[in-house]
């Protein structure tokens, strides 16, 4: 199986699941677009695609959507982090006024 998403202006809007190369192709012609494969554990491009997400062309990865302003993209995995590391243990949320880890 194959997994392919639909990129309009970098942005991810669609995925599907074929049985192989030929279906990625498939759903170019039957949709029209650019697909790219994804795969469920990352592969190549880092992440697995999800809507909305970006893909990256220079980096040739999927980025989830930045959950904060503060929080920076780490280049090895191409995923949001935030600027403190988060305590442990225990269950925390991110206060993005204070920009700190707020206990629950």
């Amino acid at each position: 199986m194959k997994h392919a998403a639909k990129i309009v202006q970098n942005t991810v809007v669609q995925l599907i699941v074929v049985s192989d190369q030929q279906g990625i192709a498939w759903a170019e012609e039957t949709y029209g677009g650019v697909w790219i494969e994804t795969w469920p554990n990352g592969g190549t491009r880092k992440n697995y695609a999800g809507i909305g997400y970006t893909y990256d062309v220079t980096r040739n990865a999927f980025i989830p959507l930045k959950p904060y302003p503060s929080w920076v993209l780490v280049e090895s995995t191409c995923q949001w982090d935030s600027p403190v590391p988060m305590p442990k243990p225990g269950k925390w949320y991110w206060d993005e006024d204070t920009e700190e880890w707020v206990e629950v």
